[in-house]
């Protein structure tokens, strides 16, 4: 009996599968990698020798990098020949510092001669090309920061210290907004990573540069260096002697009472919501208060810690808590200010602006709160030196935290404003009445036209004032009677009135009988108005007058007085007749001529009289 077959394998189906199946790729991987490889040597050999160059990085920089990446675009690296670029030179930068230490040297001065500065520093000059290609925007803006932070981190504190000067030296190029925008993350970074390197009582003052350079690095605004939610540090915890030591001659009470108020200045928050805290704080408060009170300083004691004196002295952020320099502390000016300033701190932050009635204190704490406050100025004021001055220069600085305090409440707002964008109105809106410069728009061109022709009032060809001449020549010509232009087309009628004419034209302009009717003599003037009124009785019978004959005799010569009185009446009624026209028509040389006028009639008749009797005689 045959053996049943057996079942059918797929091994044989995998070896055909496999004869078909192309190459294995590990080959072609393998061979990409000795590429990149390759690449990146090429790279950090072009960049090498362009390290010696003594030329300034913009002559060469954008040269060197074509030549080692061979970029498909001419001046702008994509993103992964950014990634190239930026591998091949962190090796370059990690081989340069590792050179620096083989042969002993800082690592901000390998590279320089005997005889030279900086300039010819290696790796100076590696950043230099770096921040030139970035600020041009020939390749990605954080590859400087990121070889900075590479730098900071392969390097020791003192070498630190000069890669952070160098840091400085390019703030305001690291600052720009097109490689702060990419590279501000990184740096910010660097800068803590060197902050918990550094120790906080040996190295404050590279502390202290790093701090500077972040706040002036950073905007205002930036959230991340803000405390939004004022969370406190409580792991600042003041360590201090429980049990009293044996041949202590400080009271150990007062020792404990002082230094467990720093428990309360670690975290306010939690002393002004537990009203059994702030008890204790108060009572303690009270205690070294009072003891400050009872053993004022000198002004001995000021001189001996002048601080004025020790221009070079450094000073440590804390003071030490052994109960055996209790004694000495207590005579220190700067140990009392340093309580009494963190006291000011605690009450500042208890009434700060904007809490709400819940989360402030209440009255009888604000009662507390003020009388301790005064207490702690009045000791402030006696501490010598100059306690006055230290204490206005602390209010003037807690009176600016107001400002800071509102702003953070307010949600950190951003202190740079964009410029205003005029907006289009949209299709049938409302349009607003515009708003002139001086108040119309008439107005507001005729001061720019004057402010864009600056030289008006001097051009020769510009429209000036007519004369005199030119300008009452339209009027001269209607007072012409032979033009034969009528009275109410007249330019008269516009501005003057009939006698306001007189005296304004010139008398050249005007015909012969207008000139001599308005230019006569006051005189003359009198004798025209005579003629003019006997002109007018003429038409009136003179009967009383031809009765007076010479033949008459002595009722004759009496009557003759009577006669002569006539003329006299007729005076008079002119007389009346000028009194009674309007002051508009009696003009101010006329009125003053008036008792010449009366002193040539009162002649005009004496005659008329003497002649008459005369004819009598006859």
């Amino acid at each position: 009996m045959a053996e049943p077959s057996p079942p059918p394998s797929n091994a044989g189906l995998r070896i055909l599968l496999s004869k078909e199946r192309p190459p294995p790729s590990p080959p072609s991987t393998a061979a990409s990698t000795v590429s990149s490889h390759a690449d990146r040597g090429r790279i950090i050999g072009v960049f090498r020798s362009a390290l010696s160059r003594t030329e300034p990085p913009e002559t060469f920089a954008l040269p060197t990098v074509q030549e080692a990446i061979k970029p498909q675009k001419e001046t702008v690296l994509v993103l992964e020949e950014n990634q190239s670029l930026e591998n091949a030179l962190r090796t370059l930068l990690q081989e340069l510092a590792s050179s620096a230490v083989q042969s002993g040297k800082k690592i901000m001065q390998y590279g320089n001669s005997l005889d030279s500065g900086e300039s010819n520093c290696l790796i100076t000059r590696l950043l230099d090309i770096v921040l030139y290609l970035c600020e041009r925007g020939h390749v990605e803006g954080g590859m400087v920061f990121q070889l900075l932070e590479d730098l900071t981190e392969m390097s020791t504190i003192k070498d630190c210290k000069d890669i952070f000067g160098y840091i400085e030296s390019q703030q305001d190029v690291l600052g720009k907004q097109e490689l702060f925008g990419r590279g501000k993350l990184v740096m910010l970074r660097t800068c803590n990573q060197l902050l918990r390197r550094l120790s906080k009582a040996n190295d404050v003052v590279f502390c202290g540069r790093i701090i500077m350079f972040l706040a002036h690095f950073f905007p205002l605004s930036e959230r991340s260096a803000l405390n939004i939610k004022g969370v406190f540090n409580t792991s600042n915890i003041t360590k201090y002697e429980k049990d009293a030591m044996d041949g202590i001659s400080v009271d150990f009470n007062f020792y404990k009472t002082l230094w467990s108020l720093q428990e309360h200045f670690s975290n306010p928050a939690l002393t002004s919501t537990n009203p059994a805290k702030w008890q204790k704080f108060s009572s303690n408060l009270a205690v070294v208060l009072s003891t400050f009170e009872a053993q004022p300083l000198s002004d001995d004691d000021g001189k001996l810690n002048n601080l004025d004196q020790e221009e070079d002295a450094a000073f440590n952020i804390k003071y030490l808590t052994s109960s055996k320099l209790m004694g000495l502390e207590l005579k220190d000016p700067s140990f009392r200010r340093h309580i009494l300033v963190q006291c000011l701190i605690f009450f500042d932050y208890l009434k700060a602006p904007g809490k709400n009635d819940k989360e402030g204190p209440t009255g009888g704490m604000k009662e507390e709160i003020k009388s301790c406050e005064e207490r702690v100025k009045k000791l402030l004021e006696v501490i010598p030196p100059k306690g006055k001055e230290f204490l206005k220069s602390i209010e003037h600085i807690l009176e600016r935290e107001k400002n800071w305090v509102w702003w953070k409440r307010d949600g950190c707002p951003a202190f740079e404003k964009t410029p205003f964008e005029k907006k289009s109105g949209h299709a049938g809106g409302r349009k607003r009445k515009p708003r002139w410069r001086l108040g119309n728009k008439e107005l507001s061109q005729l001061w720019k036209w004057a402010e864009q022709n600056p030289n008006v009032l001097t051009d020769p060809d510009q429209v000036r004032m007519p004369s005199i001449t030119e300008y009452w020549k339209p009027l001269a010509e209607d007072m012409d009677p032979s033009a034969g232009i009528e009275e109410e087309y007249h330019h008269k009628s516009n501005r003057f009135s009939d006698y306001g004419i007189e005296g304004v034209v010139p008398s050249e302009l005007l015909p012969p009988e207008v000139n001599a009717k308005f230019s006569s003599k006051p005189a003359e003037k009198v004798k025209r108005l005579k003629r003019e009124d006997s002109k007018g009785a003429s038409a009136q019978p003179k009967e009383p007058q031809v009765a007076a004959t010479p033949e008459t005799d002595g009722g004759g010569s009496g009557g003759d007085p009577e006669e002569g009185a006539v003329p006299m009446d007729s005076d008079n009624g002119a007389a009346e007749d000028g009194q009674k026209r309007s002051p508009e028509e009696v003009s101010g040389p006329e009125s003053g001529q008036c008792e010449p006028e009366t002193d040539a009639d009162d002649n005009m008749k004496t005659e008329t009289t003497s002649r008459d009797a005369r004819a009598g005689e006859k």
